[in-house]
């Protein structure tokens, strides 16, 4: 059965989503702002502490490595307990573990280098460097079983045919926070002091978890009747088996999970590509990822459209490819207008990407088992980020080795590119239009017979 929000000949008004949905957005939104604010601030950060590759490439790597090692088990949690309550608890961690970073960049304010004169670094704060890669890795832990919690909440707080347009909406307003309002505030906060923007970062993770705790009702997973919880290890088995016979989303994940890797490679040591390539302090810098809230902007509004127009399908390969002339395009350029406009197709792509793909794991996963099922998918998924991002960091280092530091930079982008058009010519058989509408055709309940 074809419902209303995928039959483009249907005109009836559209459906409010309705306020419980309007908190999540809201609180969504707000920690995306401060999310963006800590996309100046940590790099930045990290490249006043420490000029070494390897190093600035190993706090993308623990930021990251939670979703390779503790997704799966969030995947069990998430099915076992309120995830309303889980985002809360989340989020309210993550605004005492910024609050700690920011006291402690605050007690070495004095002596760090202005955001412009970061070439006087010669040597790496010890102290500083750890607590902030410790900080980090316990950020990335709460933000794996928060993420996965808002993912599997969406489709008990919106109807089936709302999803694509529900995430739509959320995937281009949180560009927007993320992207283009946070990062030149960032850069604001951060020439002001070096400690404000994870202020303003911890003020917003407190604000969305107030924001979360007014939905009412509860929000467990509905298990089938008579099934009580078994043993986490049996519930994980069940989650990994359902998606690996699925032959539509194995694949997808996997591809998601190199596509995710090959990004890494090149944004793992991104900000000393934008200082010594592009040649751009911080708010130059912010101007450059701009560029992703104009095309999350426009890749939220057309993604559910475009998806209609060409077929999903066709659309996931329309991603690939352009983010394979986008690496490559990044791997020979040297000004930064060029590199906002690749910023701008980069994000604008990710975004119908992720529209699509999440959209249909909600409608096509049964709910008892979509945290789980979530959870292994993003295992792969995200859990390819951390070897993507230490990767980059070694490239780095080893072609700096026989070259110029400008060509290890723009190393990390031809890798990036080079993996993206294996993948396209790979993505374009595995992932069809047919494939896909066929998994969520057999998902959708089936049309009342005729009398």
């Amino acid at each position: 059965m074809q419902t209303a929000d995928h039959n483009p000949d249907v005109t009836a008004p559209r459906r409010p989503l309705g306020s419980s949905y309007r908190k999540v957005f809201s609180a969504s939104v707000i920690s995306n702002l401060g999310d963006g604010v800590s996309m100046i601030a940590y790099p930045w950060l990290a490249s006043a502490i420490t000029r070494n590759p390897i190093l600035v490439a190993l706090v993308m790597v623990a930021q990251r490595l939670p979703w390779l090692v503790f997704t799966l088990p969030a995947g069990v949690i998430t099915d076992r307990v309120d995830r309303r309550r889980a985002m809360v608890l989340m989020d309210a961690c993550r605004c005492l573990l910024t609050a700690f970073v920011a006291l402690a960049v605050l007690s070495q304010q004095s002596t760090l280098p202005a955001p412009d004169e970061l070439d006087s670094v010669v040597h790496t704060r010890p102290l500083l460097y750890a607590a902030v890669l410790l900080a980090t890795l316990l950020l990335g832990t709460a933000e794996v079983l928060r993420d996965n919690s808002a993912q599997t909440i969406l489709p008990a707080i919106v109807e089936p045919d709302q999803l694509e347009r529900a995430n739509g909406q959320m995937w281009s307003v949180e560009g927007v926070a993320n992207t283009f309002v946070g990062p030149p505030l960032g850069s604001i906060l951060i020439a002001a002091a070096f400690a404000l923007p994870f202020f303003v970062d911890a003020a917003s993770f407190f604000v969305a978890a107030a924001l979360v705790a007014t939905i009412p009702g509860s929000f467990r997973a509905t298990r089938p009747e008579g099934q009580e919880p078994a043993h986490w290890r049996v519930e994980l088995k069940e989650g990994v088996r359902w998606l690996w016979s699925h032959d539509l989303l194995r694949p997808m994940a996997i591809i998601l999970g190199l596509m995710n890797a090959a990004s890494m490679v090149s944004l793992a040591t991104f900000v000393l590509f934008a200082q010594e390539v592009l040649g751009v302090g911080p708010v130059l810098f912010s101007v450059v990822t701009m560029g992703g809230a104009v095309g999350g902007v426009v890749g939220g509004a057309l993604a559910s459209r475009m998806s209609k127009r060409f077929g999903s399908g066709t659309c996931l390969a329309m991603v690939l490819g352009t983010s394979a002339a986008q690496g490559l395009a990044m791997a020979v350029n040297s000004w930064w207008p060029i590199a906002f406009l690749l910023f701008t197709l980069g994000t604008l792509v990710g975004i119908l990407w992720n529209v699509i793909t999440v959209s249909l794991r909600q409608t096509i996963i049964p709910e008892h088992l979509l945290g789980r099922v979530n959870s292994v998918y993003r295992f792969f998924a995200w859990g390819m980020m951390p070897i993507g991002a230490a990767i980059g960091g070694v490239v780095v280092f080893v072609v700096d080795a026989f070259a110029s530091r400008s060509m290890a930079l723009r190393a990390t982008w031809l890798v990036n590119g080079l993996i993206y058009a294996g993948l396209f010519v790979v993505g374009r058989s595995k992932l069809t239009t047919e494939k896909i509408e066929a998994a969520r055709a057999a998902a959708l309940p089936a049309e009342p017979a005729a009398t």
